[in-house]
């Protein structure tokens, strides 16, 4: 299967998933990854479909949850949430940064180099 991967603004990321869902998409994951700031992709399908939308976002940026959508979300979201540091807002169920127990906050996130 063919990738489908849309790159969007932060500000979009609730209309496609709306979207997404009455069209009666799935979501299959939430993932993160530590760029020069940190790259979430959300995927989602419907009967082999596979969308992913992509959005990079830097340490300070706010991104809504889609836990009021999906309400399964809440895990990936917690989980990138505090292993990456990223600001996801109105969590349905929001642990809080303690998901996990780590002796190290935000472990994934990417660390500044000092000069």
């Amino acid at each position: 299967m063919e990738q489908n991967i849309k790159v969007i603004q932060t500000g979009e990321l609730l209309s496609h998933a709306v979207s997404l869902n009455h069209e009666g998409y799935r979501l299959v994951a939430i993932s993160a990854t530590a760029k020069e700031g940190i790259e979430l992709t959300y995927s989602f399908d419907k009967e082999y479909d596979f969308i992913n939308l992509r959005l990079e976002i830097d340490a300070d940026t706010e991104v809504d949850s889609i836990s009021p959508l999906y309400s399964y979300a809440f895990l990936y979201e917690n989980e990138i949430k505090e292993l990456f540091g990223a600001k996801i807002r109105n969590i349905t169920l929001d642990f809080n940064n303690q998901l996990y127990r780590i002796p190290i906050e935000t472990p994934f996130a990417k660390k500044e180099e000092k000069a």
